[in-house]
């Protein structure tokens, strides 16, 4: 052994015996939060996976009870189903989804507290100076195909896919510090070390980004960036898959359903030493709206459903005489918000995103407070959400770590609306509003068709500003042609949409808060443009998220995530609806079920099982 890996074998004994102690430091936890996440008292009784070597096998044991192997769980997906199986060129939370079933990262999050936890690693540790990362692979685990996963995997993952910049570069774009990226090297089969510029804290959570097959992967990334963005399309075969996760893709009928079944080779076990998952099957039904997802649950043709809130009064009646238990999950771990585009940019045409007169309104924080104003969200939760939600004022949900409190709810205010209105010129004839030039206010307020939820939400605001005056066109269109407006035509005027975020990491949002984010919807720049014609607030948002993620203690990066929120509650380029509660329906012959606010219903899929009632 030559001198270099003596040395090398040395600093890694070194770092895991001085991190022991500090793998997680500073790293927020709900226990560590403003606010505590809402938790099932079966959730607090879930039972980790511990590792256990067998046989040279570094697998992950359930500690759960042991359970009965086959059957099959059903689930829905509203809309029109993956638009990828990619898992790095995902761009909808659907298509995320199904990928994320088939590929696992090297981390997880723990569905209780949310601290991280190993998943393909079985451990990893943070030197002292919060800038390397080392991370050991378990070792004897295999892909679907039966290849050993290796650190040759993770190094081509992160090297060659994530920063060379392949399908949806998000997760690139944010891991830039200084103009620089992150480096990784692989010491031996089963480690991998990453070494960051500086401390950056979102970087852990990071690490569960799905790792791909380098077998498999290499030579779809030596084709090119555009054909890698149709690798392991909707078209791709099924026996094409090869992956990581409890289940693969088995049958994909568009607008019909997407199948998957176990992965024989995965590496979670029970504790009789049996491979997991026990399911056979996980299917999930693509059916269209809430309403259609309903009437298949009723007739039993789901397992799992998330109620609205219209609907849970129903079915808590329904409950003691039915063949399924309700969870409730705490608030929903997503945001609701309207925003309005307020790009005063010009296409490659010449042409404007937005039409200059819209643009003075939009661009008037007056004009949007008093929309803001207006908006009567307590009339919301309680009609449309049927009490079961809170009306929600800030970008961060309300089981966030960290939720600026400071923040003080309001109800509609009308007059206040009006008078906000008249400070910059705008004026009732007859009761329709005009601005300072007698320009009749008319604009188009979008949503995705088929979300029952946000189109009664539009229908309910489109009321609430014409009473302003206001003449609103409410147009629900397909969900696919709306993304197209929002992020690449830019030819919208208000919109109703929701994010999914994360309760623990701000940073998963910095793609939609920094000036030149791919998903900074109400100010979108294409890339050519990068940062320009940013408004002085925007510069703001900017610094506080480049400062909170090189912060490294929870109260410190707090300071900046509060003030983000403040500025996004004072300049409203996003207005905030209201946060549903999460109900759900599951049958309730499956076993091993430990909801939780952050893991959700199925978070143990592998070891959900089917048994007796």
């Amino acid at each position: 052994m030559s001198r270099k890996w003596v040395r090398v074998i040395i600093w890694l004994v070194l770092t895991v015996l001085i991190c022991k102690a500090c793998i997680v430091r500073d790293i927020p936890t709900v226990k560590e939060g403003i606010q505590q996440i809402h938790s099932t008292t079966l959730a607090l009784n879930y039972p980790h996976p511990i590792n256990v070597n067998l046989k040279g096998i570094d697998f992950l044991e359930s500690q759960t009870n042991i359970g009965k192997f086959g059957g099959t769980l059903v689930s829905s997906i509203i809309g029109e189903g993956p638009k990828t199986f990619n898992p790095f060129n995902c761009k909808d939370n659907t298509s995320a989804t199904m990928a994320g079933i088939m590929y696992d990262g090297l981390l997880t999050s723990d569905p209780i507290t949310g601290e991280p936890l190993p998943k393909l690693a079985k451990g990893f540790s943070i030197s002292p100076d919060g800038k390397v990362y080392t991370i050991y692979l378990r070792e004897g685990i295999k892909w679907s195909d039966g290849k050993p996963i290796t650190a040759d995997d993770v190094v081509f993952t992160w090297q060659n896919i994530i920063f060379g910049g392949y399908g949806d570069t998000s997760t690139r774009d944010s891991l830039v510090i200084d103009g620089k990226l992150p480096t990784v090297r692989k010491y031996g089969d089963f480690t991998v070390v990453f070494s960051v510029p500086q401390p950056y804290a979102p970087f852990i959570r990071m690490l569960s980004t799905p790792i791909a097959p380098k077998h498999i992967f290499l030579p779809a990334v030596k084709k090119g960036k555009e054909y890698f963005d149709s690798f392991l399309s909707t078209t791709t075969k099924p026996k094409n898959f090869v992956v990581s996760g409890a289940f693969k893709l088995k049958e994909y009928v568009p607008a019909q359903r997407v199948v998957f079944e176990r992965n024989p080779n995965y590496y979670e076990i029970n504790k009789n030493g049996q491979k997991l998952p026990y399911l056979d099957k996980l299917v999930y039904l693509i059916v269209g709206d809430l309403n259609n997802e309903v009437l298949k649950f009723e007739a039993k043709e789901l397992d799992v459903i998330s109620l609205q809130g219209s609907k849970v009064a129903r079915y808590k009646s329904l409950e003691p005489h039915s063949d399924f238990k309700l969870y409730n999950l705490g608030p929903d771990t997503g945001t609701m918000y309207i925003s309005l585009n307020l790009n005063t940019r010009k296409d490659n045409k010449g042409k404007y995103y937005v039409s200059p007169m819209k643009q003075k309104w939009f661009n008037d924080i007056n004009f949007r407070r008093a929309v803001d104003s207006a908006i009567d969200r307590k009339n919301m939760v309680l009609n449309i959400a049927n009490g079961i939600g809170v009306p929600l004022f800030t970008p961060e949900s309300l089981n966030s770590i960290y939720l600026n409190k400071k923040l003080k709810p309001y109800k509609k205010d009308i007059n206040t609306a009006k008078l906000i209105l008249k400070k910059s010129g705008f004026y009732l004839k007859k009761g329709k509003l005009y601005d300072k030039n007698g320009n009749r206010v008319e604009f188009d307020l979008y949503t995705n068709a088929g979300n029952t939820e946000r189109e009664a939400i539009g229908v309910m605001v489109k009321q609430d500003l014409e009473d302003l005056g206001m003449k609103v066109n409410f147009k629900p269109i397909e969900f696919n042609s709306l993304v197209n407006k929002l992020v690449s035509t830019f030819d919208w005027d208000m919109v109703i949409m929701g994010l999914t975020g994360s309760p623990l990491e701000p940073n998963g949002g910095k793609n939609v808060w920094l000036s030149d984010g791919r998903l900074h919807m109400f100010n979108m720049r294409t890339p050519s443009e990068g940062k320009k014609g940013i408004l002085s607030w925007e510069k703001e948002l900017d610094e506080m998220f480049t400062k909170g993620a090189l912060a490294t203690k929870f109260e410190d990066r707090k300071v900046y995530y509060d003030k983000y929120q403040e500025i996004v509650y004072r300049e409203k380029p996003m207005i905030y609806i209201y946060s549903p509660i999460r109900i759900v329906a599951l049958r309730d012959k499956f076993k091993n079920i430990y909801p939780s606010s952050l893991g959700g219903i199925t978070h143990n899929i592998e070891e959900i099982y089917i048994g007796n009632n």
